[in-house]
Formats: structure tokens, C-alpha cells, sequence
């Protein structure tokens, strides 16, 4: 299969996120994206670095202020008196403020949803690669390739047209499926990650040419919280194009395969011209911040299924936080969408 990976994700590491009002450890680390390489590598697959889209493709996606904001927040944010080394957010407008503030406190507040999401000195240049790279994948499928995998860091499916959270910042797999609209105007996006992917959900909400379907952990006690529940189901134009799954707690291989069998008849009756996965490990049973049980195996099996679908796929890579497992389970996944 064709993949795309870039290293210049190394240049966003920041160390920690406010997690329950304290500080901790990271989850989404470079060690990641090497593992996942790993697996790329020892599977032999086509390697090949992204090509700069440049900003076009992204404004079609993503607030024309909030990609400055990406883009200026960490300098800015250095020039307040006794900077911490990360912008995190400690002043939000919630339901009821709407106000745009010009300084780069109330900025942070302003574009980013969560205390998940910290900006650090490399943070744009990063988001930036990891777009390029989901493009770059998705030119591939225009040029007449079946499939190709989008290694992206940082990962994309919690990022809205103007918010971050979640570990995200801008939202490769919209921003890929838009790229895709030029050749195919109907589409569909399957999202496995553990977390419900609320920004993707929001972005296509209200159109009828992307189907959003996602598998994931039920919210009502769960990140992202605010989204990913059953009623969800599209507005406007897009009614009736967005179906959430939830899954309880502790669901294993057998509850997901169910599941997953529901999507893929959704994505059929929409009669994409191409599918695009959010890729996610983080369901997988060691995953230190998931909540569902998927066995390596299953990762294979739904590959397989996903794979039956006979469509043209990107597949573009979200989470997954248990670094020791993550070859295994890529090279599971890759292994049984070939087969």
C-alpha cells in the first residue's frame, strides 16, 4: 500500500496536558508515529513524503482566524510575562459569551475547546506536515490509486473548522475529503477511533455529499462528552447523513463487529465513490486512555470487512496510546485490508 509520513511531526512534543486540573504526561507522543512506521517498514510498503498543498485546500476546512491563531499563538503567547512553555487555555466562552478578543489569553480560550490540545513551538509547522500528508495520500486515490495510507501526527478528528482539542488541531481527514469532492461527489467518512471524532462530525453536519458514520465509546461518560450520541444524525442538507454507534464500556471484538456491519450497510445505501477511515487504535483492549477491548485480531477483521467495500480508501491515522502495540496492530490492520 502507499504511505505517507513525514518527520517533521518531531517538531510538536509538547510534555503535558491539564487533565482534571493537573498536569500530566502527554499521551500522544512521537514514539507513536515510530512505531507505526515500524510497521509500515517491516510490512514493505511504498514510502513517500508529502507534497505542500498548500493553505487552499485547509481554508476550505478551517476558519480563516483560526489558522492565524495556530499559526502566531505560540510566539504570542511568549511575549506575556512569565510565559509557560505550552498555550493552554484558562478562560473559555462557553454557551453563553461570543466575544472575539483581540489578545492571545482570551484567543487561546476563544480556538481552543480543551486543555488536551497544548500549543507548543513546533505546533503549526507539525499540523501543517500532517495535512500535507493526508493530502498528499488523497491525491494518490485521484491519480488512480486503490488505496494509500495517511500516517498523520498529530491526528485530526477532534479539530473543528475554528477549535482545537483533543490532541488535534486541524482536521486532516476533512480537510482530505474535501480534496476528494473535485473527483467524487458523494463520499463517506467511517470513523473506528475510540473517541467519537466531534469535530469531523460538526464540519459535515449540514452537507449531504459526506456521510459521517463513527464507532466509538459511549460519550455520556466519556471524551469527547458533548457529542457522538445516537440522535445525532445531520441537519439541514445533511439530515440523515451522520450515524453515531456507541458502544458501552468494556465492549469487545464481537459488540464492534456488530457494530461495525450497521456502518458499512449506512455507507452502502450512500453509494460513496470513495471511503475514508479514521483510523484509530485507541479501542484496542492495553490502551491506556480507551475504553472498549478490540483484540489485535479484530483490527484485521475489520480491515477485511472495510476492505470488501471495494471502494477507493484513504486511510488517515487518529489515535491509539499504547506505543508497544501499535506496529502489531497497524501491521494486523494493513495485512488484512490487502487480504
Amino acid at each position: 500500500m502507499l504511505v505517507v509520513q513525514s518527520d517533521a511531526h518531531r517538531s510538536h512534543q509538547p510534555r503535558e496536558i491539564i487533565s482534571r486540573g493537573q498536569a500530566i504526561p502527554h499521551w500522544e507522543v512521537a514514539s507513536r508515529a515510530d512505531a507505526l512506521l515500524s510497521a509500515v517498514k517491516t510490512g514493505g510498503h511504498d514510502l513517500r513524503p508529502p507534497v505542500a498543498h498548500g493553505l487552499g485546500p485547509i481554508e476550505a476546512i478551517h476558519d480563516t482566524g483560526y489558522l492565524e491563531f495556530l499559526k502566531t499563538a505560540w510566539s504570542r503567547w511568549q511575549e506575556l510575562p512569565d510565559p509557560t512553555p505550552y498555550v493552554h487555555p484558562y478562560a473559555q466562552p462557553n454557551r453563553r459569551m461570543t466575544g472575539l478578543p483581540t489578545g492571545i489569553q482570551g484567543q487561546a480560550g476563544y480556538y481552543m475547546a480543551t486543555n488536551s490540545a497544548p500549543i507548543a513551538e513546533g505546533t503549526w509547522i507539525a499540523s501543517l506536515a500532517s495535512a500535507d500528508i493526508a493530502l498528499t495520500a488523497a491525491s494518490a486515490l485521484l491519480s488512480g490509486e486503490t488505496a494509500a495510507y495517511a500516517l498523520c501526527r498529530p491526528p485530526g478528528h477532534h479539530a473543528f473548522s475554528d477549535l482545537a482539542g483533543g490532541f488535534c488541531y486541524l482536521n486532516n481527514i476533512a480537510i482530505a475529503a474535501s480534496h476528494l469532492t473535485q473527483r467524487w461527489p458523494q463520499l463517506a467518512i467511517l470513523d473506528i477511533d475510540v473517541h467519537h471524532g466531534n469535530g469531523t462530525q460538526s464540519i459535515f453536519y449540514e452537507r449531504n455529499d459526506v456521510l459521517f458514520v463513527s464507532l466509538h465509546g459511549d460519550p455520556s461518560d466519556y471524551f469527547p462528552f458533548f457529542a457522538g450520541y445516537a440522535d445525532e444524525t445531520g441537519s439541514g442538507l445533511g439530515a440523515n447523513k451522520n450515524l453515531n454507534l456507541p458502544l458501552p464500556k468494556g465492549a469487545g471484538d464481537a459488540e464492534f463487529l456488530v457494530a461495525l456491519e450497521v456502518a458499512l450497510k449506512k455507507i452502502r445505501d450512500h453509494k460513496p465513490g470513495a471511503l475514508l477511515v479514521s483510523l484509530g487504535f485507541d479501542g484496542f483492549e492495553k490502551d491506556p486512555i480507551g475504553c472498549l477491548k478490540i483484540t489485535n485480531a479484530c483490527f484485521g477483521e475489520i480491515a477485511r470487512r472495510v476492505s470488501a467495500l471495494e471502494l477507493p480508501t484513504l486511510l488517515v491515522q487518529e489515535g491509539g496510546y499504547d506505543v508497544p502495540s501499535l506496529e502489531s496492530n497497524l501491521s494486523s490492520f494493513l495485512d488484512g485490508f490487502n487480504n
